[in-house]
C-alpha cells in the first residue's frame, strides 16, 4: 500500500505533464517569431514591439492572481476550461488581426488565458504527487516547460521563414487544441481540495483569506533569479553580435540540456534534504555561468558557461516552487503557484528594463557580470533567513515532511 500511495508516475500525472508541455509549446512556438512579424508586416519601431511581451506578461500576471483566488473557491475547472478557451479564440484571432491594435489586443487575452491554464495546471499536478516525492514530482513536471523552451522557439521561426504567418498560426491552434481531450478526463478525475478543510499540519496556524506571507521569501528569491534569466532572453543575440558569435543563441540548448538532466536529481535531494541544501550552490552555479559567458569567444566556452547556468536554474526553480507549495494547505496551493509564476515573470521583465541600461553604458559582457550582483544579494538574503528565522516550533508555516507531519524547513 505504501507503494502505490508513493506512485509518481500515474497515468494523470503523465497527462498533466503532457498538458502543459503543449500550453508552453503554444505560447514558445509564437512568442520570439512574432516579435520579428511585427516589425516586419507592420513596420513597428522597438518600443511598439515590445508593447506586445508587456502587455502579455502583465496580462498573465493579473490573470494568475484572480485565478489563484477562484481556486481556493473551487472552481478549479471553470479557471482551467475558460483559460484555454481564451487563449485558443486568441490564437485563432491572429489570423484576423489586421492592425497593431487588433493583434495587441489577442495578445492582451491570450495572456489572460494563458495565465489561467499556467496557474491551473501545475495546481493540480502537485495535488496528486505524493507528499514524500513533492519536490522530484515537480522537478519532473516543471521539466515540460524546459523542452517548449528550448524547442518552441526553433519550431516556430522555422514554421514563420518556410510557410508564413498563417502557417504559425494554425501549427499553434493544433498544439492547444490537442491539450482538450486530453485534460477533459483528468478535470473529472483529479479530486479537487476541499476549501473549507484546513490539514492537521496547518491546524496550528491561523488560516487567513489574505495572501499568505510565508511565500514572499521564495517569491522574493525567484524574482533576482530571474532578472538575470531576462538578461539571457533580451539580449544573447545582442551579446553574440558584441563577441562575434554567430551561434550565440545555442546556450539556450546547452542551457536545456543541463537543466533536464539536473532536475530530477535535485528534485531528489529536496525531498530527503530540504531547500537548505540547495539554494547556495546553486545560485553559486548561477554566478559562475553569468561570468564565464561574459568572456565567451568561442562556442565551447559559451556551452560550459550554458552548462554551469542551467545546473543552477534547473535546480532554482523546482526547489522554490516546491517549497512556495509546500508553505500552503492543498487550497491554497493555487496561490503558492501564482505567486510563483509571477515572481518568474516580473523578474524576466525587471531584469529586460534594468539591464538594458546596463548595456547601454557599458558592453554586454560587462551587463552580465553586473547581474550576477543579484545573485549576490540572493544569498545574502537567504543566508539572513537562515540565521534569523524562529527556532523549531516556533514557525508561523508548517512544512509536509515525508511522513505527512509538520517539520521546520
Amino acid at each position: 500500500m505504501k507503494d502505490i500511495k508513493d506512485k509518481l508516475w500515474t497515468r494523470e500525472f503523465i497527462m498533466l505533464t503532457v498538458c502543459n508541455l503543449l500550453l508552453f509549446l503554444n505560447l514558445q512556438m509564437i512568442l520570439s517569431p512574432l516579435s520579428g512579424y511585427v516589425k516586419e508586416h507592420f513596420h513597428a519601431g522597438a518600443l511598439t514591439v515590445s508593447l506586445f511581451t508587456t502587455m502579455f506578461a502583465l496580462s498573465a500576471i493579473v490573470s494568475r492572481l484572480f485565478s489563484a483566488k477562484a481556486l481556493e473557491k473551487g472552481k478549479r475547472n471553470a479557471i482551467l476550461f475558460l483559460g484555454l478557451v481564451l487563449a485558443l479564440l486568441a490564437t485563432l484571432g491572429y489570423l484576423w488581426s489586421s492592425s497593431l491594435a487588433l493583434l495587441l489586443a489577442m495578445r492582451i487575452v491570450f495572456g489572460v488565458g494563458f495565465g489561467m491554464g499556467s496557474t491551473t495546471l501545475p495546481t493540480m499536478a502537485s495535488g496528486i504527487v505524493p507528499v514524500r516525492r513533492l519536490g522530484e514530482g515537480m522537478g519532473y513536471f516543471g521539466l515540460s516547460t524546459s523542452i517548449a523552451l528550448s524547442l518552441g522557439p526553433v519550431i516556430g521561426s522555422t514554421i514563420l521563414d518556410k510557410q508564413g504567418f498563417p502557417a504559425l498560426v494554425y501549427a499553434t491552434l493544433i498544439v492547444i487544441a490537442l491539450i482538450f481531450p486530453l485534460v477533459y478526463p483528468l478535470a473529472k478525475k483529479v479530486k479537487q481540495p476541499d476549501p473549507a478543510a484546513v490539514p492537521k499540519e496547518f491546524s496550528a496556524v491561523p488560516q487567513k483569506k489574505g495572501f499568505p506571507k510565508a511565500l514572499l521569501l521564495p517569491s522574493l528569491l525567484n524574482l533576482l533569479m530571474s532578472v538575470t534569466y531576462g538578461g539571457l532572453l533580451s539580449f544573447m543575440n545582442l551579446f553574440g553580435k558584441e563577441v562575434h558569435l554567430a551561434n550565440a543563441s545555442l546556450f539556450f540548448l546547452f542551457n536545456a540540456v543541463a537543466v533536464i538532466l539536473i532536475r530530477p536529481i535535485s528534485g531528489k535531494i529536496y525531498d530527503k534534504k530540504g531547500h537548505k541544501a540547495l539554494l547556495i550552490p546553486a545560485a553559486a552555479c548561477l554566478i559562475v555561468g553569468l561570468w564565464l559567458l561574459s568572456y565567451s569567444t568561442s562556442t565551447w566556452f559559451l556551452a560550459l558557461a550554458a552548462l554551469c547556468y542551467g545546473l543552477g536554474f534547473g535546480t532554482l526553480q523546482p526547489t522554490l516552487q516546491s517549497w512556495m507549495l509546500q508553505l500552503v494547505p492543498p487550497q491554497r496551493q493555487g496561490m503558492a503557484n501564482s505567486m510563483y509564476f509571477n515572481s518568474l515573470d516580473l523578474g524576466v521583465a525587471v531584469g529586460a528594463l534594468i539591464l538594458g541600461q546596463i548595456a547601454a553604458f557599458s558592453t554586454y559582457g560587462t551587463m552580465y557580470r553586473y547581474s550576477s550582483l543579484f545573485l549576490g544579494v540572493f544569498i545574502a538574503v537567504y543566508v539572513l533567513y537562515l540565521l534569523t528565522r524562529p527556532k523549531e516550533g516556533e514557525q508561523a508555516s508548517p512544512k509536509l515532511s515525508p511522513d505527512n507531519t509538520s517539520i521546520n524547513g
